[in-house]
C-alpha cells in the first residue's frame, strides 16, 4: 500500500496542473458549428464558425454540467441598439450577443473586505474578473492608459508590461479599490494578486504575462489578500468560455446596467468587447476600463497601431463630467485562433465596437438623463483641437444644466464655443460659422436664427425625445440631443464627433456619497 500525504499547498498545486491540462486538452471539448449571424444580416444568411469551447463545463454561475458544450447560437450588435421596454429585455439582448470568442475563458466571484483606510464603514463588497487564454499566451495584444499624472498601480505595472513585449496569459480585474496613491506599496499589491493568478493556473510565463486593472475609490489599500486567496481563486473556479456578459457585469462601479458590443468578421473571426465607467468620465487615452477581445490573429504592432488611432476616435471623443481617471485603460487581446484575418475589415469592425461603446458608456453615465451629440466640420486647426472643442461644449455647466431642463437656451452654446476660441484659437475665422440643434440651423453669419415660439417649442422637443430617467437602470433608446458646428465651406478640413451628458441632481446625489 502506498501511503501520500498532501498539504493544502500541494492540493492546490495538483489542482491548478489538472485545470491547466483539461483547457490544454482540445479533445476534452466539444468543437460543435454554431450559427453566427452576421451584423444586418436575416437568419437565412448566417455564417458558421467554430463555437467557444468550454472545458470546465460549467454553466453561468459556476454550476457544474454532466458534459462539455458549446455554446449556443450568437449575434452581433446591432449598430444602432433597438429600444428596449425594461432591464429584462435589455440583458435579454445583451446575452444573445454576448458570445465570447475562440480561445477565451472568463470567471468572475465576491468577496470581503474591510478597508484599512475606512474600517467604521465594515465589511464592503469586492469583485474580481479573471479573462484567461485558453489555448496559451499571446504575444499579439494591445493597450493604452490613462495620462493622468497620478495613475494607479495596475497602470504603472501594465505600461512596464506593455514596454516590455512580453506575452500576456491573462487578465485580472477588480472593483471598488482602484489602487492609487494609497498609504501601502501598490505596485507590490497588484504584483500580489497577478501572481495568485499565476499559481492558480499554472501559468508557464508566470505573473508577468497577467495584466492587472483595478477601479473604485482612489487612495484605498488594495486587499490584495482577500483577492489572492479567496476571491481570485474561486473567480477561477467559476471559469466558463460562453458569454462575456458576466465579466461586463463584473466590472461595473457605479455603472447603471452592463456594456457589451460585438462582431463577427467575414472569415468567422469575432471582436467582443466590454466596458465600465460612469463617472470621472472625460478619458485622454482610452476609457475607464475597456476589455476588447478576439479569435482573429492579427500582429502586434498592427493591433497597436489600430488600437491607439481608433482610441482618439472613439473613447477620447467623450466627457461625462470632464474628469479624467487615474485608472483608465483598454486592453485589445487575440487568442490566434482564426488565420487569414483582412486587416481592414478587422480595423473597421474594431473602430463600430469602440465608438458604439463610447456612446453607451456616456449614455450611462451618474445620473445622465440626456445624451449630447456634437459633430464639428470645417475646423480651422487639427483634429485634436475639433475634439477639445466638442468636449468644452459638453463641460460647459451652464449648457449641460439647459440640455437637462429640455431649455433650448443656445446663447449657453454660443458662449461655450467663443469661449473655446477665444482661449485657444483666437487667430481663427468664426465669420462663416454655422450652429444647428436638432437639424435647425440656430445661428448663421453670426447671428441668431430664432423665429418665435413654433421654432422655441421644436428645440425644446427635440430634447425631450432626447430624455430618458436617470434613475433608469438600462438604456431605454438611442437618442441624442444634436448639435452641430460648421465653421463654412474653406476654413479648415478637420472634425470631431463629441458624446457628453447633461447634468442632473443625480449626479450631484451619487457623487456626494460615493464612497458609502
Amino acid at each position: 500500500t502506498l501511503s501520500i500525504s498532501l498539504n493544502n499547498s500541494s492540493i492546490i498545486m495538483m489542482r491548478s496542473m489538472l485545470v491547466s491540462l483539461l483547457l490544454a486538452a482540445p479533445s476534452l471539448a466539444y468543437v460543435t458549428p454554431s450559427l453566427v449571424r452576421r451584423q444586418g444580416s436575416s437568419s437565412s444568411s448566417s455564417i458558421r464558425r467554430p463555437a467557444p469551447q468550454n472545458p470546465f463545463g460549467i454553466r453561468r454561475g459556476g454550476a457544474l454540467s454532466s458534459a462539455v458544450t458549446a455554446s449556443s447560437s450568437y449575434a452581433d450588435t446591432d449598430l444602432v441598439l433597438p429600444e428596449f421596454a425594461n432591464l429584462e429585455d435589455y440583458l435579454s439582448y445583451m446575452e444573445k450577443v454576448s458570445g465570447l470568442p475562440q480561445g477565451f475563458a472568463i470567471g468572475t466571484a465576491d468577496g470581503q473586505f474591510i478597508s484599512e483606510e475606512a474600517p467604521a464603514m465594515g465589511k464592503l463588497p469586492i469583485r474580481a474578473t479573471v479573462i484567461y487564454l485558453t489555448e496559451g499566451a499571446t504575444d499579439n495584444w494591445a493597450a493604452v492608459f490613462t495620462t493622468n499624472k497620478f495613475p494607479g498601480a495596475p497602470v504603472i505595472v501594465g505600461r512596464s508590461r506593455l514596454a516590455g513585449g512580453g506575452p500576456l496569459h491573462a487578465l485580472v480585474i477588480n472593483n471598488k479599490v482602484s489602487n492609487v496613491c494609497s498609504g501601502g506599496d501598490g505596485v507590490a499589491d497588484s504584483e500580489l494578486v497577478c501572481q495568485a493568478v499565476a499559481d492558480a493556473l499554472n501559468l508557464p510565463g508566470g505573473a508577468g504575462t497577467v495584466l492587472p486593472s483595478s477601479t473604485g475609490v482612489i487612495g484605498w489599500r488594495l486587499p490584495a489578500k482577500e483577492l489572492a486567496t479567496d476571491v481570485v481563486p474561486q473567480a477561477i473556479e467559476n471559469f466558463q468560455s460562453e458569454s462575456a456578459l458576466d465579466a461586463a457585469k463584473a466590472i461595473c462601479t457605479t455603472d447603471r446596467y452592463p456594456k457589451v458590443r460585438s462582431k463577427t468578421l467575414s472569415n468567422g473571426a469575432r471582436i467582443v468587447a466590454i466596458a465600465k465607467g460612469a463617472g470621472m468620465i472625460e478619458p485622454n487615452m482610452a476609457t475607464m476600463l475597456s476589455y476588447i477581445m478576439t479569435d482573429a490573429s492579427v500582429p502586434k504592432e498592427n493591433l497597436q497601431t489600430m488600437l491607439s488611432k481608433i482610441t482618439n476616435k472613439s473613447y477620447n471623443s467623450i466627457s461625462v463630467d470632464g474628469d479624467e481617471s487615474t485608472s483608465d485603460t483598454v486592453a485589445l487581446i487575440a487568442s490566434n485562433q482564426v488565420e487569414n484575418t483582412d486587416e481592414a475589415e478587422f480595423e473597421a469592425a474594431l473602430l463600430e465596437i469602440c465608438q458604439g461603446l463610447a456612446s453607451d458608456l456616456v449614455r450611462n453615465g451618474e445620473g445622465t438623463a440626456h445624451v449630447m451629440r456634437v459633430a464639428i466640420s470645417n475646423f480651422p486647426g487639427t483634429d485634436l483641437e475639433a475634439r477639445r472643442l466638442g468636449r468644452h461644449i459638453v463641460n460647459s455647466p451652464l449648457f449641460k444644466c439647459a440640455v437637462s431642463g429640455n431649455d433650448p437656451n443656445t446663447g449657453r452654446l454660443a458662449g461655450a464655443i467663443g469661449s473655446y476660441m477665444g482661449k485657444y484659437c483666437r487667430d481663427a475665422d468664426v465669420g462663416d460659422m454655422s450652429l444647428s440643434l436638432g437639424g435647425r440651423t440656430i445661428f448663421s453669419n453670426g447671428k441668431f436664427v430664432l423665429e418665435g415660439d413654433a421654432v422655441e417649442k421644436e428645440l425644446s422637443d427635440h430634447m425631450k425625445n432626447a430624455e430618458y430617467d436617470e434613475h433608469s437602470d438600462y438604456p431605454p433608446h438611442q437618442r441624442f440631443v444634436e448639435i452641430g458646428v460648421d465653421f463654412g465651406e474653406g476654413k479648415g478640413s478637420s472634425s470631431a464627433t463629441v458624446f457628453g451628458s447633461d447634468l442632473t441632481a443625480e449626479y450631484v446625489s451619487i457623487n456626494a456619497d460615493y464612497r458609502s
